[in-house]
């Protein structure tokens, strides 16, 4: 069986060069240049991945995401400090403090999902292979439902329902990705990963919690086993120690140098990721066209600001 593997190029000294250059900047514009520093990030890393012998381009601009925040900043986060406000102000009203905080509580369950599908839509729509784009197309306020549904029952069953929820985040995020004219399919379910969570649960006191890192790890085995492009199935090896000892790696490395050493947890991070991963089975990729969407920075922004992923941000 044809087995596909991803390669990371890319070094912790190259991007630390850009890393300082973008601390740099940001200071010396009172953190406009963010947002371009967080594009040059992106460029490098996608540059340097690589799979089939071409590598990844990151099409963003720091316009783009300077934009989508102000954006995001006057149509979103904006009713919410209004809210706030009218709720800290307002003391001597009681039913009308409580009512304004309600709403606001309820607003930023709802921005959340809407942040995390915007922030995947612009991320994907940037990104490109062999010249084509990704795309996401799922609507938002499908995954507003699945998001809320999700944690009112993960709430009423004491975190019992997150499997399933978990499940349905994720199948809706890769069912609804695309590679020009061709969709990724997920076929899992949630009942698959209860056991394994439950189990999780019960042991967490006995081990401190480091049982975690292995349902991670099997976590992450089932999701990406039952990923599919076309007839080629992805397939994950990782397991609870390599990814525990990544993670005191990458922490030992940050205190050890009071986060100097960044650039080199990204890097490590990035080559964990592609080491254990391959896509197995056949794929016409001649078959594939170019099918862009457009999509806006404002979900990004949003995101940034309620400090939530879309996921495939590997910058």
């Amino acid at each position: 069986m044809l087995r596909r593997r991803l390669f990371f190029h890319g070094s912790g000294g190259s991007l630390f060069g850009i890393y300082v250059v973008n601390v740099l900047f940001t200071l010396v514009t009172l953190g406009v240049y963010y947002f371009w520093a967080k594009v040059r990030v992106r460029k490098y890393v996608l540059s340097q991945s690589e799979i089939e012998g071409d590598r990844f381009a990151y099409h963003g601009t720091g316009r783009e995401l300077l934009i989508g925040f102000l954006k995001a900043m006057l149509f979103f986060v904006g009713p919410v400090i209004v809210l706030t406000v009218v709720r800290d102000v307002l003391d001597v009203w009681i039913g009308l403090k409580g009512l304004a905080g309600l709403l606001g509580y309820l607003l930023l369950v709802v921005f959340i999902p809407l942040a995390t599908v915007g922030a995947r839509r612009y991320r994907l729509s940037r990104s490109s292979w062999r010249g084509i784009r990704f795309s996401f197309r799922g609507r938002a306020r499908d995954f507003v439902r699945i998001f809320v549904v999700g944690s009112v029952a993960s709430s009423f069953t004491f975190g019992l329902y997150y499997p399933f929820f978990d499940a349905q985040r994720h199948a809706f995020m890769t069912a609804n990705s695309w590679f020009g004219n061709r969709r990724f399919d997920f076929d899992g379910a949630g009942r698959a990963l209860f056991g394994p969570f439950l189990l999780t649960l019960l042991l967490t006191p006995f081990t401190l919690g480091l049982i975690w890192f292995w349902y991670l790890a099997r976590k992450r085995r089932y999701f990406w086993g039952h990923t599919w492009f076309g007839a080629a199935r992805f397939r994950s090896t990782v397991t609870g120690g390599s990814l525990l000892r990544l993670m005191a790696g990458n922490l030992f490395l940050l205190v050890l140098t009071l986060g100097l050493a960044w650039p080199w947890a990204r890097v490590r991070s990035v080559r964990f990721a592609f080491r254990y991963l391959t896509l197995e089975g056949p794929l016409d990729l001649d078959a594939i066209q170019q099918d862009a969407q457009a999509a806006s920075a404002t979900g990004e922004g949003l995101a940034g600001l309620l400090d939530v992923g879309g996921g495939f941000d590997l910058g």
